[in-house]
């Protein structure tokens, strides 16, 4: 579950760093979108980097998902009698949800396909144009969209920072130092995520990009 966490997050990163195209322009968003359908050419056929990178992904996904059921099995089977009385375990909101949170990502995961990769659900819905589908997508009338991205990501950023803290742990750090530094570098990296996320929906939204 760690490892294919870690590769989920990783893609994370650089989607939201391609993201942040739309800051520098038109063109050069819309170009960035038709350079990755060419990446890896001529070595690879148009598109086939694309395609094993959603394959890569989808088998991270099925992988984490996997993981986390198989967890939830074993945890169930470790205590198949319930505490006469359980008392308040002091946790982050992230920890306590985070099987209902890791639902909520994959149904916004979902989503997001339908609407910014296939176009079934966007506006526009045409690939030449990805620049106009995003500012159609976030567009003030569809605000209702917009507010779902908002919901959606910060699920996302409290599922990445008990992630990364379990993932850490799970990978070898024992330490409290190491254990804090992990506490710290999780809330970073899910906060700088979020916020890389969220800027695009609200900037179009709010009129800063057009």
């Amino acid at each position: 579950m760690a490892v294919s966490g870690i590769a989920l997050v990783l893609f994370l990163f650089a989607h939201a760093a391609g993201n942040m195209k739309i800051f520098v322009g038109n063109e050069d968003f819309d170009h960035y979108a038709h350079w990755l359908r060419t990446l890896g050419t001529p070595l690879l056929p148009d598109v086939w980097f694309l395609w094993i990178m959603r394959i890569g992904l989808l088998v991270a996904i099925v992988a984490h998902i996997y993981a986390a059921t198989q967890l939830t099995i074993r945890a169930k089977k470790a205590r198949p009698v319930k505490y006469a009385h359980r008392p308040k375990v002091q946790g982050s909101y992230a920890a306590r949800t985070m099987r209902w949170g890791g639902v909520i990502v994959l149904l916004f995961i979902i989503y997001h396909i339908l609407d910014l990769t296939t176009g079934h659900l966007n506006p526009v819905g045409d690939s030449t144009r990805p620049h106009a589908n995003v500012i159609a997508d976030f567009a003030p009338d569809r605000w209702y969209v917009t507010l779902f991205y908002v919901v959606s990501v910060i699920a996302v950023g409290l599922h990445l920072r008990h992630g990364i803290w379990s993932a850490v742990r799970t990978l070898g750090q024992q330490s409290k130092q190491n254990e804090f530094r992990a506490q710290v570098t999780s809330l970073v990296l899910a906060v700088v995520l979020v916020a890389m996320y969220l800027s695009v929906p609200l900037a179009v939204t709010f009129g800063w990009v057009k």
